[in-house]
């Protein structure tokens, strides 16, 4: 696993409340148009499946293959181990990490400004 991360001036749960909100991932996920969870899943959660639109022009099934609440969760999108998503606590700010499968690591600059536009959602004045 290959990562990124970034220290963000924000409470470690409001980042987690970030990478959770499937309605937030097209503000900061470059490749993410909308997501949405199938119905029988109220929230993301272990074993959750759902659809992602990225830029292909069909949505992408997935399902969330690891869930660690206010931690870290992780998926397959298109039965492909994808990105994993964590938060730990630092000195009361949140450190927010991306991870990608070794064989994806062309996908970490992409997972770097994702990093910086969730830091933007948290930090900006509202």
């Amino acid at each position: 696993m290959l990562t990124v991360d970034r220290v963000i001036a924000a409470p470690p749960q409001a980042a987690w409340d970030v990478l959770v909100d499937l309605d937030a991932w097209p503000q900061w996920g470059p490749t993410v148009r909308h997501a949405a969870l199938d119905p029988a899943f109220p929230q993301l959660s272990l074993h959750a499946t759902g659809t992602v639109q990225s830029w292909l022009p069909v949505p992408l099934r997935f399902v969330v293959t690891e869930f660690d609440p206010g931690r870290r969760w992780s998926w397959a999108v298109a039965g492909v181990g994808a990105t994993s998503h964590a938060v730990d606590p630092v000195d009361g700010r949140a450190r927010v990490t991306f991870g990608v499968p070794w064989w994806a690591g062309a996908y970490l600059p992409v997972c770097a400004v994702a990093l910086r536009r969730i830091e933007g959602l948290l930090t900006r004045p509202r």
